[in-house]
Formats: C-alpha cells, structure tokens, sequence
C-alpha cells in the first residue's frame, strides 16, 4: 500500500536511482547516536528521512568534539546523511501542529525521549500520534525501553555496555574491565530499530493493512544479545563466564599471536583448518600429532601450552610473509589494523565503504557506508548531513502546497 506523501528529492547515486524504502517518510526526533543512526540507515535505503531539531541548538552531537570540520562536528556528520532538517520547537503549539500535520502524511516516527510521561506532556505518545494517523510505526529508544522495573530511566551507551555484562568480559584477565571504544550499545540498538520497522512496513503493507505499530528498542537489550554464545554457556552450565582477553572461550587457536615484527589474528575454527594452520607452520608431524592439541577441547585445555609454543614459531617470519602463506591455503588469518589503515583500505574503497558527499560549506566529507550490498535497488548516497533548520522553508513550503493536508 502506498502512503501519499510530500514531494521528494531527485536521487543519483553510483549505486542505483531508486531504492527499496523509496517512498517511506520517517520523522526522526532523535540526537547522539541510536536514533540518528537508525534514520541514516533508513536514508540509505531510500527513505525521506525529516530530522525534527531544536531551534539555534539542534542534536546535540552538533556540538561534541574536537574534531570539527569548520563548525559540524565529525561526530554528527558521521551518522546523519541523507536527511533533511528541520527546526521546530514543539513546546509552541505552531511547531506541535506542524509536526502533527507531518506525522499525518508520515509512515515512521522515530524518537529517543527516555519517558513515557515526557512523551504524553510534548503530545507526542505512540497513542497520540496513531490517533492521527493509525498507520504510523512509532519507534522509541531508550535507554531500558517503556516496560520493566527499569523502565523511564535514562540511558547511554556507557552504561548499557557496562549493565550488560560486556565491559566486565573486555580486557586482559589480570586487568580492569574496559569500555569498547565505539558506541556498540547504540549502533545496535539503532540497528535492531530498522529492523523492527522494516518488518512493521512489510506487516502493515502485506499482512494488516492499514495498521501501523508501536516498536520498543532499548540499549539495554540491545547490548545484552552481545551475550550471545557466552549466554547459552551460563545457561549451560550456570557459572559466571571469565574474563579471556583476546581468546576465544570455545576455539583454540582463535587469538591474536606475534609474529617477528607484529601481532596477527588467526582463526582456528574447524579440524580441518587446525590441519591447513599446522601444515603451513610445518608441523604436522609434530604438534598436529601431539596428543595434547588433538581435538578442540584438549586445545583449549592446554591453551597457554599451545599459545608459547605457535608464538615460537610465528616469531621466525614477519607477519606480512604468514599472512601470504595462510591466505593460500585457506586459514583464516589477518591483520591488526589502526583505523586508518582500516579506513583507507582498497577492499572497502573498491566495495563502495566509504562514501564521499558534497556539502555546500564544508566541501567533500567521507562518511562509512551501508554495509548492505543488493544486486537491486541498493543503498544510495543522496544527500550530506544537513546544516540545522537548512530545510525548513522546503518542508514548509511542501506542507502549504499540499491543499490535501489540514491548516
């Protein structure tokens, strides 16, 4: 079912004209990181994505640095592409009855207000919103989600990283937990969040027509599904996980390991590949066969036996000389990047990872792309992260020239 919407803009992109979401209009009152990341997501596959900002301050990423680009910040221009601005202020009944005229003509609303309670008082609840238009898929995301005991409490992603579990399992044994130093917690939420629209989409344009739905994504959840394998383990067995480093609480070897002039990872999965990792060492009359490291399990049994003597051998060569012969017979292996090694690699330049925008005060800005690749319809890089409130006279002027929409 087709939604009637507000005029959009001309898109061109290396990567197609048109896109799956291409006529999807998602209002995103979001700022930092979950829902901003979301509604780029949803940008990429082709949304009109609306981002509703405070007037004269905006997301207030707009202000987190150094670094700045001129006067954006890097960390806003990073996750806002393919959006349009729009400043208004809802605490003044005008901007409120804007936005109710967008919701209106809108197919998502996305918003990071923590409570319920804030939420009903600005008259933006999922029950107020859907009363004006039924079909709309309204997303929150919080920092515990709108049910449980925990439920209105403020969240970033700090605190989920550490609540979940996943910073008491990060670092070195002997060490302090750590932090993992990008926003895992809100990238998954956000990412959790387009997902859980793309479903109601697809359910209210297929399976209930007409229905729209209200979807409730925390950072909280989201972070703890990290627990993954290591949840199924302490429902297994009942006992508290430790803290491995950079090994693998299952495989052996599955671990960074030095090589002469640096460290490696190797991924030691399967037997088979325990056999390609041995015959490349030269060792498949010796270690392979040792009755200590014949299966898995023993392998991680006399992890740090085996750990001493891979280490011994892997220090005879460089690293770039073991990555070579692994890659040839199939182990998989590779290197530790800096993020700039990472960011200007030809793998990701020639997959179309990294995007290059014109903006019109701050020239060309990189961004990271979509890592969704479609043999149809894909991804599109349309439009750099907006300056605040730069389309307001457009929006504005679209909702006056349509004479279908109430004054």
């Amino acid at each position: 079912m087709e939604s009637p919407h507000l005029s959009t803009c001309s898109r061109s992109s290396t990567l197609g004209a048109l896109a799956p979401l291409e006529n999807i209009r998602v209002l995103e009152l979001t700022e930092a990181l979950a829902g901003p990341y979301c509604g780029m997501m949803l940008g990429d596959l082709g949304a009109d994505v609306i981002k509703i900002e405070r007037p004269g301050i905006g997301d207030q990423s707009r202000h987190w640095g150094p670094p700045f680009v001129q006067e954006e910040s890097a960390y806003f221009l990073a996750v806002n592409r393919n959006k349009r601005s729009l400043e208004l202020d809802i605490k003044e009944q005008g901007d409120l009855a804007i936005l109710h005229r967008l919701v209106e003509r809108s197919d998502v609303f996305i918003t990071n207000i923590p409570r319920m309670t804030s939420l009903k008082n600005a008259k933006i609840d999922p029950d107020t919103l859907r009363q004006i238009n039924p079909q709309l898929i309204y997303a929150a995301i919080s920092g515990y989600g709108h049910s449980g005991p925990k439920a209105s409490r403020g969240g970033y992603d700090i605190i989920a990283q550490g609540e979940a579990g996943l910073m008491a399992l990060t670092g070195e044994p002997e060490g302090a937990p750590s932090r993992f130093p990008t926003p895992m917690a809100d990238i998954s939420a956000g990412i959790y969040t387009v997902m859980g629209i793309q479903a109601a989409l697809y359910a209210r344009d297929t399976r209930d027509p007409g229905v729209g739905q209200f979807i409730d994504v925390s950072l909280f959840d989201s972070q703890t599904t990290w627990l993954a394998n290591i949840g199924g383990s302490y429902f297994a067995d009942g006992e508290r996980p430790a803290r491995l480093g950079n090994a693998h609480p299952t495989i052996c070897p599955y671990q960074p390991l030095r090589a002469r002039d640096k460290v490696i990872i190797v991924a030691v999965g399967t037997e088979r590949l325990w056999e390609r990792f041995c015959g490349v060492l030269g060792v498949a009359d010796t270690l392979m066969v040792d009755a200590r490291f014949a299966t898995n399990p023993l392998r991680n049994q006399h992890r740090d036996e085996l750990v001493v003597l891979l280490e011994e051998i892997l220090r005879t060569r460089d690293a770039d000389e073991w990555l070579d012969d692994f890659v040839d017979n199939g182990v998989p292996s590779g290197p530790i990047n800096f993020p700039d090694q990472t960011l200007t690699d030809e793998h990701l330049i020639a997959r179309g990872m990294i995007v290059e925008l014109k903006h019109p005060s701050l020239g060309t800005i990189k961004s990271i792309g979509n890592p969704i690749m479609m043999s149809e319809k894909g991804p599109t890089y349309r439009r750099h992260p907006p300056r605040l409130g730069e389309h307001n006279e457009e929006i504005r002027a679209e909702l006056s020239a349509d004479s279908t929409m109430p004054r």
